[in-house]
């Protein structure tokens, strides 16, 4: 995962704020090289489902973060881990380890937790969200998510567009349009968790509207996942 994808899904969320613009003097500190690295290997193996690398690399991003002693850089993190559990269909409730710490972050990060679960958001709340995740923000907000597979096709980032799928999702507005960008996006990627997570919502979804046919592909691409 490039550092050009992790700034697209939200750019306050990095540990170097525009990392890619730090000039080379002074030099970068070594744990914002080292919490950056092992977030982009958290998130890429998490999404493609190797729990055992995900957590390793997580522990040493969480790690590099604290030696700073600052909560909202930790903060920030946890809360872009959240992001790719909830492109994954995976976040049911609050993100509890951004809970512990939210009470030291800002306006921002808190708008972005609410709006992970599927939250209606006030005005100055879509204000502080990054921008690819505005325009399904505004549209929840204003309960009018009937165009909502045409705007997660707007959303260039693919991680960024399967969070917005999630918050769709969990605001009760994913119908099969919806599921089937999540699932061409996540197929795309090679990303194998969000993909059996939203595979499973296409099949219900289809069996539900009395697409037999429908449902039993879906369930047959799950089936050739299976390990």
């Amino acid at each position: 995962m490039s550092a050009r994808r992790l700034r697209t899904v939200w750019a306050p969320l990095l540990v170097c704020a525009a990392l890619a613009a730090c000039s080379s003097k002074p030099a970068i500190p070594d744990w914002q090289m080292n919490a950056h690295g092992s977030t982009e290997k958290a998130l890429q193996a998490y999404l493609t489902g190797n729990s055992r690398v995900e957590e390793q690399e997580w522990a040493r991003s969480r790690r590099e973060l604290a030696s700073t002693g600052r909560p909202d850089l930790v903060a920030r993190a946890e809360l872009l881990r959240c992001a790719a559990q909830a492109a994954s269909l995976a976040l049911t409730q609050a993100c509890p380890p951004f809970e512990v710490l939210q009470q030291d972050a800002a306006g921002r990060e808190k708008a972005y937790a609410n709006y992970l679960l599927g939250r209606r958001l006030a005005a100055d709340e879509l204000a502080l969200l990054p921008p690819a995740q505005r325009p399904v923000a505004t549209a929840l907000a204003q309960s009018s998510a009937a165009n909502a597979a045409a705007l997660l096709k707007g959303v260039e980032d693919p991680l960024s567009r399967l969070v917005a799928a999630g918050t769709l999702f969990r605001a009760g507005q994913a119908g099969r349009e919806v599921a089937a960008v999540a699932v061409d996006t996540a197929s795309a990627q090679g990303w194998r968790r969000p993909l059996m997570a939203w595979l499973t919502v296409q099949a219900n979804l289809a069996q539900a509207a009395g697409d037999a046919e429908a449902a039993a592909q879906a369930r047959r691409r799950l089936a050739l996942m299976a390990p």
